[in-house]
Parts: structure tokens; C-alpha cells; sequence
């Protein structure tokens, strides 16, 4: 069934369909007893698949990767496909449109997507007063980042403003300095910086009444080396653990036109082609580390085996997102389904 909606939405704008469909969503879920039939179509509910994670406890281990909710004006309703937790974000601390327009392709003979968004969100205010609405029992995590126009030098002020202004309304934090849409984000990455950031925000975490857990998304463009920093800086920082992976900018091996792959151009690549690299990187942190910290692992998830080789390459908790959008929310149960027969 999904296979056919799918099909018709692919004929149009990637952009446009995103907005379409969580509309639809919305009017959906709004008619009496839509909730109810959608918690029967795609709920697992096992008290075997509840899973804590740096204090805290998820219903499942299946969430919805940031990028999806940008503004937090959808958690709600995706709630009902059967998600674990939700990642809203990335924020910054003011509205910035993102990069022009078009900005988002799919690249449908590999099952991937391409986007070069470039963070547009309304800004932490206003995913604050969506936050404000949140009416089902869901872990949130705040993906956060800085503003285009803030110089690397000043972007620790970024994160500051956005943390101590999620802080009331979101269960986990998710520092985004991977993002390869933002001129000059990745260079965040480098050791020093990253390691003056994350320490700034853990100072400022544990002056809080409870602190929260603070995750790193990194990029799966990470070199050996750099992912040894990666297990130092978290061990240093004494952050919660990381999100492996963000989006890559290889073009490696892909099936699609190199016309079209070249014609689309910059942007961070998802879905399949991500997939072994992501897991390649969730082992060697893990490995790396004795499992020291959690891992939550996303990149190419698109089937329950795809999500069990995440696991066992040492991810505590998945997430999805190109997926979720080429396989439909039946993913989410099958996924579920899948981890919990091997509980």
C-alpha cells in the first residue's frame, strides 16, 4: 500500500511532499478514532523493548532522526507511527531561511536523498512555544547548532543560547557540528574546538537543578584518527555518548546517473549508500572506547536487518530518517518486531 502512495508522491518535489504529507498527517489524526487505529497499525508495545539510555528510559529504541521536525511543530502526530523518542531540530538560535531552493533530491536507484537545507528553522523561540504543546508521553531530544552567519569564533555563544533555552522542554541534547550544508560547521569537529564547546555546555549542564544528557552527531567522513579525538573528547568531556552518523558528501558507488549525481551537486548524502559506513564507524567508536559511552546509530536504515546490524555493531539506540521516507512507518513496526524477538 505504501509502495503505490509512495510512487505518486515521488512525482512531485521532495520539499513540497514533505509539508503535503505531514498536513495530511495532521487532518488524518484529527478525525475521532484515526489515533487509536494507528496505534494498532504501527505500535509494538512490549515492556521487553524498553531501553535506558544515559538515565533515561525509551519505550523502544527506534526514533526519528533530527531534520525530519526541524521546528517542532510535528512530534505529535509522528508520535503515532510508532517512534521511541523523536529528535526535533536542528535550531539555531534565530530564524534563518537555509540555502536556496531546490535543496533536497532524491536519488531513487539507490534509495537516497541529498539535501543541502542549510539548518532553515524559525529560530529556538519558536520551537519553544510548539514544544509548549506537547500532549503525548515521548522522550524529545533538542538537536541544536549555530546560526550561517556566526563565525566559528563566536559559535560556542550559539549552542550556549540554544541550550539554556530547550533546556525546560527537551529530555536530551544533540550538539550538530556534522552538518556538511553549513559553511564551515565541520571544521567544529577538530579536537580543540569541539572539546572547548562540549566542556562550556557540561559546565553549564551541571549548574542546572537535573542535568541533561548531551550527545555529539558526528560526520561518517571521519578519518581513523579523528575518531580516535572523537573517543578522547567524550571520555574528556564526560558528555553522554554520540550520534554516528550525519550525512556524508562521498559520492562513492552510488547507482544513480553521474550526470544527475553531478547536475544535483553539494549536499550531504542519505539513506543506503550510508549505510556501511555509518555501521563501520559505530564499531570502531565502540571497539574503541569498550563501549565506554552509548552510541545512537543512524545511516541507511531502510529494514529491520539494516537496524540489527547497527545493534550488534554496538549501537544502543537507532534512528531513521531516508527510511522512514522510502519504506513508510511500517518500517518502524517491523524494526520493532525484529529487535524485540531476539529480547
Amino acid at each position: 500500500m505504501y509502495g503505490l502512495i509512495r510512487s505518486i508522491l515521488f512525482r512531485f518535489d521532495p520539499e513540497k511532499v514533505h509539508y503535503f504529507t505531514v498536513r495530511l498527517l495532521k487532518i488524518t489524526l484529527s478525525i475521532p478514532g484515526a489515533k487509536w487505529i494507528f496505534k494498532k497499525l504501527f505500535f509494538v508495545e512490549d515492556k521487553k523493548l524498553e531501553t535506558t539510555v544515559a538515565g533515561l528510559k525509551f519505550k523502544n529504541p527506534v526514533g526519528l532522526a533530527a531534520g525530519f521536525d526541524k521546528n517542532a511543530t510535528m512530534f505529535n502526530e509522528m508520535y503515532y507511527c510508532g517512534f521511541g523518542f523523536i529528535e526535533i531540530g536542528t535550531v539555531t538560535p534565530v530564524g534563518q531561511p537555509g540555502n536556496e531552493k531546490p535543496r533536497l533530491f532524491r536519488l531513487k536507484e539507490d534509495s537516497g536523498i541529498i539535501n543541502r537545507m542549510g539548518f532553515n528553522n524559525e529560530g529556538v523561540e519558536v520551537a519553544i512555544e510548539n514544544l509548549k504543546k506537547k500532549n503525548i508521553d515521548l522522550i524529545i531530544g533538542g538537536n541544536i547548532g549555530k546560526n550561517k552567519n556566526t563565525p566559528n569564533e563566536e559559535a560556542d555563544n550559539d549552542y550556549k543560547i540554544c541550550f539554556n533555552a530547550l533546556f525546560p522542554y527537551v529530555d536530551y541534547f544533540v550538539v550538530n557540528v556534522s552538518s556538511p550544508n553549513t559553511p564551515n560547521l565541520r571544521d567544529l569537529q577538530e579536537k580543540e574546538p569541539l572539546t572547548k564547546l562540549l566542556k562550556l555546555l557540561m559546565e553549564i549542564n551541571s549548574s542546572k537543578e537535573n542535568s541533561k544528557p548531551i550527545f555529539l552527531k558526528i560526520a561518517p567522513d571521519l578519518t581513523d584518527s579523528q575518531l580516535d579525538d572523537i573517543v578522547e573528547i567524550v571520555q574528556d568531556s564526560k558528555i553522554s555518548g554520540v550520534i554516528a552518523t550525519n550525512t556524508t558528501i562521498s559520492r562513492e558507488n552510488l547507482k544513480s546517473n553521474k550526470e544527475l549525481v553531478e547536475k544535483i551537486g553539494a549536499g550531504g548524502l542519505s539513506g543506503k549508500p550510508v549505510r556501511k559506513r555509518s555501521t563501520e564507524v559505530i564499531k570502531y567508536l565502540s571497539d574503541k572506547s569498550n563501549k565506554s559511552f552509548p552510541i545512537i546509530g543512524v545511516g541507511g536504515i531502510h529494514s529491520e536487518e539494516d537496524a540489527l546490524e547497527k545493534i550488534n555493531a554496538g549501537a544502543d539506540l537507532i534512528q531513521v530518517y531516508s527510511g522512514f521516507i522510502y519504506e513508510g512507518p511500517g518500517l518502524i513496526k517491523k524494526i520493532n518486531k525484529a529487535i524485540l524477538a531476539k529480547r
